[in-house]
């Protein structure tokens, strides 16, 4: 078993204004934007992470849910998803917030959902999720704000969808999922891409193979959280060290959750909405992850 941290604590916050899950999420000013949701709510929540307040923005154009979002220079951008059910889009949207206004962009090259999004000094990374039919895809793109193009990039090595993305030290950083929609068949494997070389490599399993979880960086270390199984919810909160590429134990989430946001802001990690149930149920939930050591 990997180590516990004896020190690390939970506290909750802010109760979000309506309950979410199976969303996208970015951080944009200080402000966690919340988008999509698996019951057809297409308002925009907004939470500040320094107040913990809520607030909205405009409304994503269309229902979407599994979307893949990330923020990028004080702007939300907003990847693909499942429309009308579950047809996997190619649809591209950027928000600014500076004015309250939602903009299409290049249509991604295939549609999908339920993969990652993230970005790397001005580009977008979007890394593998699922076709309408469910089956994965080992996609990955760089989108280009600059010039609204896509460029095609090596596959990762193992396609799944409901996969948690992250960065460190500049480098794509993709852990747990499943395999084409089935979360009886979910992933431990951990990869790591290297957008100067476009080549990937492996890091340690995940102790707790799962899809559908959380994750978020702080201080050069993963913190993945939750997920789902298909008949139940995990409260596990698990953390990787590249450095080391060791995992630890944390304590558990207080709401076992899927489909929900984790973010790390100052010394703390803040997760949020989220359901609590295997395949559905919502919730508002703001809890927050005092690592420790």
């Amino acid at each position: 078993m990997p180590a516990l941290a004896h020190d690390a604590a939970w506290t909750t916050g802010a109760t979000a204004p309506a309950q979410r899950s199976e969303v996208g999420a970015a951080v944009a000013g200080g402000k966690v934007y919340i988008i999509g949701d698996y019951n057809g709510a297409t308002g925009v929540l907004v939470y500040d992470l320094a107040a913990d307040t809520w607030s909205e923005a405009p409304a994503f154009p269309y229902h979407v849910h599994h979307p893949m979002s990330v923020g990028l220079d004080g702007k939300i951008y907003v990847f693909g998803g499942y429309v009308d059910g579950w047809q996997a889009s190619a649809k591209s949207w950027v928000l600014d917030p500076g004015t309250q206004v939602w903009t299409p962009l290049a249509d991604m090259p295939s549609p999908r959902a339920a993969g990652g999004a993230v970005a790397i000094d001005g580009k977008i990374y979007v890394v593998s999720g699922s076709t309408t039919n469910a089956v994965n895809v080992p996609t990955v793109e760089a989108y280009d704000p600059a010039k609204n193009t896509w460029t095609a990039l090596a596959p990762i090595p193992t396609p799944r969808d409901h996969l948690s993305i992250n960065v460190i030290d500049g480098k794509v950083i993709v852990a747990a999922g499943r395999v084409d929609g089935d979360p009886a068949h979910n992933l431990g494997t951990l990869e790591i891409y290297d957008p100067a070389t476009d080549t990937w490599s492996t890091g340690q399993s995940m102790p707790t193979p799962r899809s559908g979880a959380a994750s978020a960086v702080l201080d050069n270390r993963l913190y993945v959280l939750g997920g789902e199984t298909r008949t139940d919810v995990f409260s596990e909160v698990e953390a990787y060290d590249p450095d080391t590429d060791t995992w630890q134990q944390l304590p558990p989430l207080p709401t076992p959750r899927h489909g929900f946001v984790a973010i790390a802001y100052d010394d703390v990690i803040v997760t949020l909405v989220g359901s609590p149930t295997a395949g559905g149920g919502r919730s508002g939930a703001v809890e927050i992850l005092a690592p420790g050591t």
